[in-house]
């Protein structure tokens, strides 16, 4: 990156589309110089439902930005969730050009453009290269070869590749909104530098991103990305199982969830009344119990952790998992849903304490995320956004130009 770049980052999520412009400072850090959002309802259980209502959120999010820093945004990038995303484990070998001067940027560019030289299944493209090691020929680990006095170097890398049918309707909303797509960048690993902690970068970690409909999955195995998956529940899960047994209207049922959340009845100090002011039956007013509400809410956290845990047996990948960590607005006002996490899927799971968290606000996070993910990819060539894109490429080929970008060439 470069000092005055600009990167634009948005997050459509399935309560809200939230937008992002970060600008890279003097001292090289991103700077945000606007946030905001809009609520937007076009995407329901991980599946887009109405265009026309994320391209006018969308819109909505660009026009406030627009207004707030006199910037004309032409493109961003965009976050994908997990369902959409298959992950292939690729390594190449290169030889230095010039084993005397050592390593060179143009070797470490050479060694990127080929890792992705991998046969691609019909219905996928690749929207994503991301370099896990560099073993250099000493059999030395290194995350920067460039500079190092070796001949040849192995290039560790994680392809990333979209459902092409997603990346297309994607870029079609976009395009309803007047916005070029920058890039596509899967949820959990654009979250990662700013929810997980300098000790955490470095362990195998599963990364639980529970928000108002989905909950997404990203697994590391140290810097590697090893799977990602989006499991359709959240929560607004919650909130509508409260509305629907109790009776009750769901903006009253929110107020409950955020009240009185809490994902174990086993840990119910005092089993207080609840007069529900909403109930739908004759009675203008009802008292339950609160034990009555956190059971409601105990069972929908305990299928969301059954979920993930069915999943990640079912991709033999729960044995490398050391640590869970758990964040996300869903589960946010949900005390103890760490402690049912480690009871159901038998991992020590803790709510998310990476620095920047408390820094930015929720609602925000993911948006927020993603710009610092662009900003922060090492051998990019460019990663600024407000670039006009030629409208007569296709659609697909407009997007993998956009990432070759990434990298030198």
């Amino acid at each position: 990156m470069a000092i005055g770049d600009i990167i634009v980052g948005i997050d459509i999520g399935t309560s809200k589309v939230s937008l992002v412009v970060g600008e890279v400072n003097n001292f090289n850090q991103i700077e945000v110089i606007c946030n905001t959002s809009h609520k937007c309802n076009g995407i329901k259980k991980t599946k887009i439902i109405d265009e026309d209502e994320i391209a006018l959120a969308i819109s909505k999010v660009v026009q406030e930005a627009e207004a707030e820093t006199d910037l004309k945004i032409h493109s961003a990038y965009v976050t994908i969730p997990g369902k959409y995303i298959t992950i292939v484990q690729n390594s190449v070998a290169r030889e230095a050009k010039d084993k005397y001067a050592g390593i060179s940027t143009k070797d470490v560019a050479s060694g990127i453009m080929q890792v992705k030289d991998i046969e691609i299944p019909e219905g996928k493209t690749i929207i994503d290269i991301v370099t896990d090691k560099f073993i250099l020929e000493d059999g030395k680990t290194v995350a920067d070869p460039v500079g190092n006095l070796s001949s040849s170097f192995t290039l560790n890398a994680q392809v990333i590749l979209a459902d092409k049918d997603y990346v297309r309707q994607m870029v079609s909303i976009f395009k309803k909104a007047n916005l070029e797509v920058d890039g596509l960048i899967p949820i959990c690993l654009a979250q990662r530098n700013v929810m997980l902690d300098n000790n955490e970068m470095n362990d195998n970690i599963m990364l639980l991103d529970v928000g108002a409909g989905n909950t997404d999955i990203g697994v590391f195995e140290g810097n590697g990305f090893i799977y990602t998956n989006t499991i359709p529940l959240g929560g607004d899960s919650i909130t509508s199982d409260i509305a629907l047994v109790l009776n009750i209207d769901e903006e009253e049922a929110d107020k409950l969830k955020k009240q009185y959340g809490l994902a174990m009845k086993s840990f119910i100090d005092n089993d207080n009344e609840i007069i529900l002011n909403t109930c739908h039956e004759d009675v203008k007013s009802k008292a339950i119990k609160s034990s009555e509400l956190i059971e409601i809410i105990e069972a929908r956290i305990e299928e969301i952790f059954s979920l993930v845990n069915k999943d990640i047996l079912s991709q033999g990948i729960k044995p490398k998992i050391n640590n869970i960590v758990l964040t996300g607005q869903g589960i946010a006002n949900i005390n103890k849903s760490d402690v049912a996490g480690k009871v159901i899927l038998n991992i020590p799971v803790k709510i998310s304490t990476g620095r920047l968290v408390s820094t930015v606000r929720p609602e925000y996070r993911t948006a927020y995320s993603l710009v610092r993910y662009i900003a922060a990819r090492p051998f990019a060539k460019t990663v600024a956004s407000n670039i006009d894109s030629n409208k007569k490429e296709s659609i697909i080929q407009n997007v993998l130009e956009r990432i070759k970008e990434f990298f030198y060439s």
